[in-house]
């Protein structure tokens, strides 16, 4: 039998879970000529989000994370690349006589992939503010592409005066809908709620929350069904309360339950066993977390694992505000209606450790 849960890649088809209100409103979204913004905590599905509703909607589109972005020239790269998936070089290559540094391509005989590169030392923005054109003059009002750029915030590492060149690039541009994906809240609501950032009120703002419990509960019983024939619902609940709804963790968990379920028949305790075998398995990535962290960082996390108030005296409350922010920003922690350490099994491994 093959595992009926997926985990650490965009999730489509039958993997994909619930957020039917969320694909439906941004489906429809795109059909408008404006942008749209989207929040959440790292591994909480919007990259699958995004992905469904834009199959959904059959509009062309490229995506680029720019957490893989090395620079302005390497951004400017992947998106004419991405460009040439979706047009055919021959039918765009009177644009590109228009580029003022002429972008050099080449195409893997046995593969087809292309690979495209500009000469280095060449200003990346004016190598950006030719792509983007370029994308903007092959397309029109009534067949905009939508370009998805994911990890936004990263904008603000990539160079200098980065967001105001890219601002600037794109206000005069009304051919491409852009879907502007961010997973540190803090720097994304700084980005597009900020009254002097260049991209204040850029476009709609979207948060994407936990997912419904009942829907995820049913989503889980009905795949655990199909090697625990009695169970499933309770395997379900303890799943959900164990990962607090969050939706990378609870297919992760899931799926390991049912590896139990299949190959350890006779176990019987097999959430427990799961949850075992996943701590084990990234003890050493823990411990190497734990290490580099200060004596208030884990103070802190100490208190988030085991439910303890974190207004104890041991610490100012700016202190621990400050750390907060911290690990929130590194993906330690997120915040939702409270703060939680992001990764369940990372907080069982720092109870076990310290008992």
């Amino acid at each position: 039998m093959e595992n009926p849960f997926k985990f650490g890649t965009i999730v489509e088809e039958e993997y994909f879970t619930d957020r039917v209100n969320e694909v439906t409103y941004i489906t429809q979204f795109v059909k408008s000529p404006n942008h749209l913004i989207l929040i959440s905590p790292r591994r909480f599905g919007k990259s699958s989000v995004v992905a469904k509703a834009l199959k959904q909607s059959k509009r062309k589109h490229i995506t680029i994370n720019l957490q893989q972005v090395t620079s302005i020239s390497d951004l400017s790269s992947k998106l004419l690349r991405e460009f040439f998936k979706v047009h055919p070089m021959e039918r765009v290559r009177h644009l590109i006589t228009h580029f003022r540094v002429v972008p050099m391509v080449s195409t893997n005989p046995m593969t087809g992939s292309m690979d495209v590169s500009f000469q280095p030392g060449v200003d990346g923005t004016i190598l950006l503010e030719d792509v983007l054109t370029l994308i903007e003059k092959a397309h029109s009002e009534k067949n905009r592409m939508i370009v998805v750029l994911d990890e936004f915030q990263e904008i603000c590492d990539l160079a200098p005066k980065f967001d105001k060149q890219l601002r600037s690039i794109m206000q005069d541009q009304k051919h491409i809908n852009y879907i502007l994906l961010g997973s540190q809240e803090s720097m994304m609501t700084e980005i597009f709620e900020n009254k002097k950032s260049p991209f204040y009120h850029f476009g709609e703002m979207m948060r994407l929350g936990k997912l419904p419990r009942d829907d995820f509960h049913r989503y889980l019983s009905e795949r655990l069904a199909s090697c625990f024939s009695n169970g499933c619902e309770d395997l379900a609940d303890r799943i959900l309360d164990y990962t607090s709804c969050h939706p990378y963790y609870s297919q992760q968990l899931a799926a390991n339950v049912w590896q139990v379920g299949v190959l350890q028949p006779d176990i019987k305790n097999p959430f427990k066993a799961a949850i075992d075998h996943i701590v084990t398995a990234h003890g050493l990535d823990y411990e190497r977390l734990w290490m580099n962290f200060n004596r208030t960082n884990k103070w802190i996390m100490q208190r988030l694992s085991s439910g303890k108030s974190l207004q104890s005296g041991n610490y100012r409350t700016s202190t621990v505000y400050s750390a907060l922010k911290r690990m929130q920003k590194d993906g330690y922690v997120i915040y939702t209606d409270r703060y939680e350490i992001e990764d369940p099994f990372f907080r069982e491994w720092i109870i076990v450790s310290n008992e």
